[in-house]
């Protein structure tokens, strides 16, 4: 279970990474659009996890193999934004976040059982 220090502290990263992923779009996610869904870190705080989900989802592999190249380049610029307020600057993982794509496919799934609404 997360303390309420690391849950502070997820928020105010899934703040200021998606402020820094807002500034230039195209060169993080490409042609995609990319969506901070949750950010979990380490007891330590030394490790940040962030969850990404991709749209279309056909290009998630390639924003990810992106992501991972410049992964220094906006743990940089995540530690000028908070480095006065933090002793460590947290090492980035990111993370596909595929819960849209499951709901869509549990709802084509449904869709296709066609049942036949009782009466009422």
């Amino acid at each position: 279970m997360e303390s309420k220090r690391q849950i502070k502290y997820s928020k105010q990263l899934q703040k200021d990474l998606a402020g820094i992923f807002q500034q230039d779009p195209s060169h993080y996610f490409g042609s995609s659009l990319g969506t901070i869904t949750g950010v979990s870190v380490s007891p330590d705080l030394g490790l940040a996890r962030i969850h990404i989900s991709i749209f279309p989802i056909s290009k998630a592999e390639e924003v990810f193999k992106h992501l991972e190249k410049i992964k220094s380049e906006v743990r940089l610029k995540l530690g000028k934004k908070i480095g006065s307020q933090v002793r460590i600057i947290p090492e980035l993982a990111f993370f596909h976040d595929d819960t849209e794509e499951k709901a869509s496919k549990i709802d084509n799934l449904i869709n296709k059982l066609d049942i036949p609404p009782e009466d009422q």
